[in-house]
């Protein structure tokens, strides 16, 4: 029994489960926290997105396994990836994305190597946790695929996030 597969489970986006102020006005009043943002992959090859938690401290089954370095050359011929930070907020309607940046990764399985600027993904994941809207290096394709997930994710929640977010993704 003790080899028994467990189910996966399915991720969703991790979502402020109380007011971290608590009602108190004070210090630490509009401090980001880590537990709004989530990271979703977008496979570029295959137009397939999907939510991996372990990439919070860069250990998702993308990365696992793989050394990394910023010389492109080193993951020649690897498969291209986009890490998308995605930082939920409320409003008085609800919760909507509020964050959304995205970050350039390539995989070469076989090599064992990969490319990612690690600066870039800090940078990126801090600029989602101040509610910015970058993405427009990504590739239109990846666009749409993003654009699809987080609407079908939650309708209410992209109805309620910026023009920004809906002009960047829909062109």
């Amino acid at each position: 029994m003790a080899n028994e597969e467990k189910p996966k489970q399915k991720v969703g986006f991790t979502i402020i489960k109380n007011d971290p102020t608590d009602g108190h006005k004070g210090y630490g009043i509009g401090s980001l926290s880590l537990e709004n943002v989530s990271p979703l992959f977008i496979d570029i090859e295959e137009k397939e997105a999907f939510i991996d938690i372990g990439a919070m401290h860069a250990r998702s089954q993308v990365e696992r396994g793989i050394k990394f370095t910023v010389n492109r050359e080193d993951s020649e011929g690897g498969k291209p990836y986009w890490l998308i930070w995605i930082t939920i907020d409320f409003n008085p309607a609800g919760p909507y994305y509020a964050g959304v940046t995205a970050c350039e990764m390539v995989v070469n399985r076989e090599k064992r190597r990969g490319y990612k600027v690690l600066a870039e993904h800090v940078n990126l994941m801090d600029k989602s946790m101040k509610r910015k809207i970058v993405v427009d290096q990504m590739d239109e394709a990846s666009k749409q695929v993003l654009a699809d997930y987080l609407k079908n994710h939650n309708p209410e929640m992209w109805e309620r996030s910026s023009e920004q977010l809906h002009e960047d993704l829909n062109g």
